[in-house]
């Protein structure tokens, strides 16, 4: 087994060889929706209780979950429309069976998608290597049946993981991880075999930690966001980076948030030097 400490090539950022995106742009953005579905009733025994107020059924946090793929997942997929951005869409693989409309919308769209799982609530804590194996590659067929298409990147549930993520996901053919939150730019991962790359995924720029967890609400959000594309794009100067905006339909896209989404994207778009891309087209750029 390959130790955790050894997965990554130490690398400081300013001393690496100069990394090059399309037309010498400055930095990568990647705007990445988490469309996903969380079981009423997981199947599958937990170490952790995915709903919060007991005793069982939370019928409310079920249904602030809920909203997304009913109401929030339009809002906010008209708006990116009306930016001219594609999505690169965090999958809860269920969600092209329960939801097809849904399917329908990333499809017709020519969205990119990863797999997050079969479901939101099916974490991978303390499961056996065959188990893990399993999971990967039932939410691999499921994308083949859905779509037609090879699944290209991959985030465990609920940012859940074993010591053998990394080497199952390369194994499954898979190209990218987002499950590592340790850099500004695309990473190696040391992997048993094949070959595996880290996408940045920004987990303090992300509505379900910041607005979700309590700490911030719309207005901080976009500050936040705008503040973290300035510091970006102005060191992509020298040394280009990526810039990944982790939604939540059921968070940012409620109608009291939503105008805040579109605030960030317009700043964004006013400036020269700013790939919008899709977690594939970052991967193979870089690969």
């Amino acid at each position: 087994m390959i130790r955790p400490e050894e997965r990554l090539i130490h690398a400081p950022l300013p001393l690496r060889p100069k990394l090059t995106w399309p037309s010498g742009a400055r930095l990568a953005v990647w705007v990445c929706p988490n469309i996903e579905h969380y079981e009423f009733i997981p199947a599958l025994p937990s170490p952790r209780d995915p709903w919060p107020r007991a005793p069982h059924p939370d019928i409310l946090s079920y249904s602030l979950k809920d909203y997304g793929n009913r109401a929030g997942v339009w809002r906010l997929m008209e708006l990116m429309d009306a930016h001219g951005i594609r999505g690169t869409v965090s999958f809860s693989m269920a969600v092209g069976d329960m939801f097809p409309e849904v399917l329908d919308a990333i499809l017709s769209r020519d969205w990119d998608v990863f797999s997050h799982g079969l479901y939101n609530t099916r974490y991978h804590w303390g499961m056996s290597e065959e188990e893990e194996r399993a999971e990967i590659a039932a939410s691999v067929e499921a994308w083949r049946r859905l779509s037609g298409q090879r699944l290209r990147g991959w985030f465990s549930p609920a940012a859940s993981n074993t010591l053998n993520t990394p080497d199952l996901v390369a194994e499954a053919g898979i190209d990218y991880l987002c499950d590592l939150y340790h850099d500004d730019q695309p990473t190696p991962i040391r992997v048993r075999s094949g070959r595996l790359i880290s996408l940045p995924y920004q987990m303090d720029l992300n509505d379900a930690v910041s607005i979700a967890a309590g700490a911030s609400e719309g207005e901080e959000f976009a500050r936040a966001a705008i503040d973290a594309f300035d510091t970006l794009y102005a060191e992509g100067e020298t040394q280009p980076r990526v810039l990944c905006l982790a939604l939540h339909p059921y968070i940012i896209g409620r109608p009291h948030r939503v105008r805040y989404l579109d605030e960030v994207l317009a700043y964004m778009r006013r400036h020269e030097g700013v790939w919008f891309a899709t977690g594939a087209e970052i991967a193979d750029w870089y690969l």
